[in-house]
């Protein structure tokens, strides 16, 4: 393969570098940080209402990744001898299972991995403030360094990242793999996206494929891609069969089979890189970010603003808020720059959160359980026995219980530029919202169920409607289209018309179908100022199913 001489993941010629400061406003941190900051992060971003329809959401996210990254103290060093605190290098010492000869397949994604620096210094900075928590959770659980990059296969990174079969976030759940292991998917927050939850979780579940498994990590892997059940009837097929039981015997889809050669190909890149001429970052195996505990329900825009964090920043750092308040039932947690962290907990105690939730009160029906209302009304038992000074868990028929019915829209006016970006970073950033239908006259909970590809049952859920209900025109419906909370079906990895959905921005759509923003306007003649109308058609180009 031929060289180029001196390549690194590191490498920015000057054209690129001034085009991303146009195009996503590249600006320093808020209050003290911005102090120390190199030239041009010094700029102030324009405005938000003279940007906010310019910029490219996941390019301004990951320019403020880069902003937190290189922060005083935590830039990347170039030195030539990796000391022993090196984070890639700890990696690389605990490599257990990566094949680098004898595996074409591995050897020809080495080199396709080798010949993109510039994608790979992309993934690098994504993964940049996340590292040094991974592999601290790897070597806690004495789990293989390879694992440290799985999210590079999973998602490049990228904790927006949303598969066409309905997996989010930095490792790629699917929400009922998520949520069995106590990864919490509300209206207010996705866990899933959220890159410090969703480590924990990935490493118990993989640690657990891989006990299942026999210590077969590669078929760890397939199980971790393909589903344990699918997994395992491969192997019992193979077993009455008489045939071997390793991954490349088994019948396995053919996602799941490019999938383990992508990563030993991407860890035998990191073993070999100076035979690439790829130069690895060094990273000194120290924190960059830091979690911080909240007391309760917290308004995010107010807390980032007094402690100096932009939007995009209070963003890359915590994806999975889906609203500018934490949600009622928890988590309350946020993750802040390390240079912040004894600022934001002393701010913790200064927040009165007490007016944020309202309440109504309710009289308990035949066949209301306190976990029932709970998962109706977006709270959790142990939050409502509290409020209600209950004993336990045991409600009696007519019992008067006060309940969570929304958070406060109240927003001090001062921030109101900072809430509008938020909104608009969200709405752009997830896949898909809630939303509300106008019922139509003729239109029953079957039609409307329908024509959204939603489950009746979970239609009358969300609107606290029981089987005897009638709905009547103009009465408004709450639909759920978030992946895996609605059960709305999988967009296809190739569909050819899409409808536009109440909040749909082209923005969602291209990230939902995995197409490239320019190919679905260029397909459909319009631009960035095109306003999408619910009901419209679009014609969607093939899914590359590329996280490139």
């Amino acid at each position: 393969m031929p060289h180029s001489p001196h390549r690194s993941f590191r490498t920015r010629t000057a054209t690129a570098a001034l085009l991303l400061v146009v195009l996503s406003g590249c600006a320093g941190m808020g209050g003290m940080l911005r102090d120390d900051a190199p030239g041009p992060e010094l700029t102030p971003p324009p405005p938000y209402y003279l940007r906010a329809h310019l910029d490219d959401p996941f390019s301004s996210i990951e320019a403020a990744t880069r902003r937190l990254s290189r922060l005083p103290g935590t830039g990347v060093t170039e030195a030539p001898q990796r000391e022993q605190s090196d984070l890639w290098q700890r990696a690389i010492q605990r490599f257990e299972f990566a094949q680098c000869t004898d595996f074409p397949e591995a050897q020809a994604w080495t080199k396709w991995f080798g010949e993109r620096p510039d994608y790979m210094a992309r993934v690098m900075d994504r993964a940049r403030p996340w590292l040094y928590d991974i592999m601290q959770e790897i070597e806690r659980r004495d789990m293989p360094g390879e694992l440290a990059l799985l999210p590079v296969v999973e998602s490049a990174y990228d904790p927006f990242a949303y598969s066409h079969g309905r997996a989010s976030g930095t490792w790629q759940f699917v929400s009922a793999t998520a949520k069995s292991h106590g990864i919490q998917i509300n209206d207010y927050y996705d866990g899933r996206r959220d890159v410090y939850v969703a480590t924990r979780a990935a490493l118990d579940y993989l640690n657990q494929l891989n006990q299942r498994f026999g210590g077969d990590w590669d078929l760890a892997l397939a199980a971790y891609n393909g589903g344990q059940g699918r997994v395992g009837r491969a192997i019992a097929r193979n077993q009455r069969a008489g045939r071997p039981t390793d991954w490349r015997s088994l019948r396995l889809p053919r996602e799941t089979k490019g999938y383990i050669p992508k990563l030993h190909g991407l860890a035998c890149l990191f073993q070999a890189a100076d035979d690439y001429d790829i130069e690895l970052p060094t990273w000194p195996a120290s924190p960059l970010v830091e979690r911080i505990e909240l007391n309760g329900p917290t308004d995010v825009v107010v807390f980032s603003s007094l402690l100096g964090l932009e939007i995009t920043e209070l963003m890359a750092l915590n994806p999975g808020l889906n609203r500018h308040i934490t949600s009622p039932s928890g988590p309350h947690h946020l993750m802040v720059p390390i240079g912040l962290a004894d600022e934001a907990k002393a701010l913790v105690g200064n927040l009165s959160n007490a007016q944020l939730l309202e309440y109504r009160t309710i009289a308990v029906q035949p066949g209301d359980t306190l976990s029932g209302l709970a998962v109706r009304h977006d709270t959790t038992v142990e939050a409502l026995i509290k409020h209600n000074a209950l004993a336990g868990d045991v409600i009696r028929l007519g019992q008067r219980l006060e309940i969570p019915t929304q958070i406060s829209p109240n927003q001090p006016a001062q921030y109101a530029d900072r809430y509008q970006e938020l909104a608009l970073l969200q709405s752009r950033l997830v896949p898909a919202k809630r939303f509300q239908h106008e019922v139509r006259p003729g239109e029953s909970l079957w039609v409307i169920a329908r024509r959204y590809g939603v489950n009746m049952s979970d239609l009358q859920r969300w609107n606290q409607l029981g089987s005897g209900n009638l709905i009547r025109p103009g009465q408004r419906l709450t639909i759920v289209m978030e992946p895996g909370v609605g059960g709305a079906p999988a967009p296809t990895q190739s569909p050819a018309r899409y409808t536009v959905r109440n909040g749909d921005s082209l923005w969602a759509i291209a990230r939902r179908h995995r197409i490239p923003l320019n190919a679905l306007m260029e397909q459909n003649d319009l631009d960035q100022s095109s306003v999408l109308k619910p009901g419209q058609t679009l014609t969607l180009t093939q899914g590359s199913g590329s996280s490139e």
